[in-house]
């Protein structure tokens, strides 16, 4: 997948009922009592949504959002809602909804709030705002141990690269190319899966993917033992990181502020640092939770 659907384009709490549309998972729910476990940022959330908030997700959209062995919902934006809902003392309810239809979703009163991948653009803040609580964009799949020491894009000029047909990633790679020496030679194939083979094969040093899907892959692929993950910061103009965000209605500013504490919590516990650890995302942290932080 490329970029296109980040940039062109989760929620449960210790104690919640368990809602899915658009999938047949079953209902889950526990009876831990729901108590805030931030009553500052609780106080914040606007009475009209103290009975529960509804969170709408395109999945899958690995790792942010997938479904598990079992068709529930779980990925790093599903864990994030959860621990928002805990912060909240809300129930949060996950639901699978078609993109072209996430921000319509809101509108019609559907949905309360998006978690999906969402890129926080300027566009987009003319309907919605954003909490902004990641960095997106490219990133470098190696073979594991790294044995080219790419550490840059600049480190990828005058080696083989592989990455999917028809991707952003090949207009990155030619935006790097003027700066090189000697260019990045690119080896197209129809699926990231050959483009992950050829590295193993010892055909290309490297692939290029969207920052999420490569640190799934590097997490993946062999049970991780395949790949890792580079993060390069020299990416050329157009194509550095663009903040993602949880997209509210402009008109639900309480909302926007609860959910804006909740997050900053959860970076400032630790709790948000756990869990881009889990799901190998680490390099894409952001350290404040910001409000439509596009500028």
């Amino acid at each position: 997948m490329s970029v296109s659907k980040i940039a062109g384009f989760a929620a449960l709490a210790t104690a919640s009922l368990f809602v899915l549309t658009g999938c047949a998972a079953p209902a889950a729910t526990n009876t831990d009592e729901l108590v805030p476990t931030d009553p500052a940022a609780a106080a914040l959330l606007p009475e009209e949504y103290k009975d529960g908030i509804s969170v709408a997700s395109d999945i899958p959209y690995a790792p942010m959002e997938l479904f598990d062995e079992n068709d529930n919902p779980t990925g790093f934006d599903y864990d994030l809602s959860v621990e928002i809902g805990k912060k909240l003392g809300v129930v949060l309810s996950f639901n699978d909804q078609d993109w072209d239809g996430i921000i319509p979703s809101l509108q019609s009163g559907t949905h309360d709030i998006i978690m999906s991948g969402m890129n926080d653009t300027l566009e987009r803040q003319e309907v919605l705002d954003f909490v902004d609580y990641f960095s997106a964009g490219f990133a470098v799949v190696v073979a594991e141990g790294n044995p080219e020491g790419i550490n840059s894009f600049a480190d990828l000029c005058g080696k083989v690269v592989a990455i999917q047909t028809a991707t952003a990633q090949i207009d990155l790679i030619n935006a790097v190319n003027p700066s090189c020496d000697t260019p990045i030679e690119v080896l197209e194939f129809p699926t990231d899966g050959d483009a992950q083979n050829a590295i193993r094969a010892g055909k290309a040093v490297a692939g290029v993917n969207d920052g999420q899907v490569a640190a799934y892959t590097v997490q993946t692929a062999g049970e991780g033992a395949y790949f890792d993950l580079v993060a390069p910061t020299d990416a050329p103009e157009g194509y550095t990181s663009a903040l993602t965000g949880i997209g509210v209605l402009k008109a639900n500013t309480g909302l926007t502020a609860a959910i804006q504490a909740a997050v900053q919590s959860l970076i400032d516990d630790g709790t948000y640092a756990e869990l881009l650890a889990k799901w190998n995302l680490s390099p894409f942290g952001v350290t404040e939770a910001t409000i439509n932080g596009t500028k």
